[in-house]
């Protein structure tokens, strides 16, 4: 009997190549090629936090309008991403409520987003939010498109039994396109997932399924790599991995097909 099986993805450099661009506050720098992550790990109680905000809204404002009235005059919610500490939201505000970053700040780190991915399925803004000298070290904006293999692959997981599932630090705003396009059904898709809701997730699937794969490509999935029955790091985004997340890996693919081999190897040791 064939052994039922789920894959988990990360979203962020897993089915999307991104393109990433930070603005420096302090010095007004804007740095590409940035990982958001690593931002937040350079300081101890560092957070990454998320805007719920459609980018035409933040496009469409008054460029030195506050950032903390835009959130409160739209009334948006923030979630954080990732952190370094201990980091509540309540307590992200507090500190975005006593900055002078403006919307305009935003809107350039969202034009060079813009133009580094034009075909984007996938485009957010956030954060870098420092609990400990209690400012705004970084802007940030990301874009992503799919990777060229990522539909072929959860046609072919698909087409094989194997349920999909996305585990991802981004909004549901931003993850809903990409589930509807690769055919990924909406209650399988978890936003906003910190590093140990995505092992949690991961731990909760192992209880349904006889294997359980993750698949990511950050520090932030080290935990739920660590949990799965197999974990599986992607290098596609072609950047270098931190020597850790590599340690929590069985398997290192270069391209997300590579991901069937490893399922129709499992499938295949179930049948000797």
């Amino acid at each position: 009997m064939q052994k039922k099986i789920a894959v988990v993805f990360d979203s962020a450099g897993t089915l999307l190549r991104m393109y990433r661009v930070a603005k420096e506050t302090s010095t007004g720098n804007i740095l590409e090629n940035i990982e958001s992550i690593m931002l937040v790990a350079e300081r101890p109680k560092r957070a990454l936090v998320v805007m719920h905000a459609e980018p035409v809204a933040i496009e469409d404002t008054d460029p030195k309008t506050e950032l903390r009235r835009f959130i409160a005059d739209n009334g948006l919610k923030i979630d954080i991403s990732c952190s370094s500490g201990p980091m509540s939201t309540e307590e992200a505000m507090e500190i975005i409520n006593d900055q002078k970053v403006v919307v305009g700040d935003v809107i350039e780190v969202l034009a060079f987003a813009h133009r580094s991915c034009p075909e984007s399925y996938y485009i957010a803004t956030g954060l870098i939010v420092d609990g400990q000298l209690r400012f705004i070290p970084y802007v940030l904006s990301t874009a992503g498109k799919l990777y060229s293999n990522a539909p072929r692959t959860i046609e072919l997981l698909h087409s094989r039994g194997i349920d999909t599932y996305i585990a991802s630090g981004d909004t549901m705003r931003s993850l809903r396109r990409v589930a509807e396009k690769l055919c990924i059904p909406l209650p399988n898709v978890f936003d906003i997932a910190t590093t140990d809701e995505k092992a949690n997730i991961v731990l909760a699937l192992k209880k349904k399924y006889d294997i359980v794969l993750m698949i990511g490509d950050g520090v932030n999935d080290i935990r739920a790599l660590e949990v799965a029955d197999v974990g599986i790091v992607t290098t596609q985004q072609g950047d270098k991995r931190p020597q850790r997340l590599l340690e929590a890996a069985d398997h290192l693919i270069r391209d997300i097909i590579e991901v069937i081999d490893i399922v129709d190897s499992l499938n295949a040791s179930d049948h000797r």
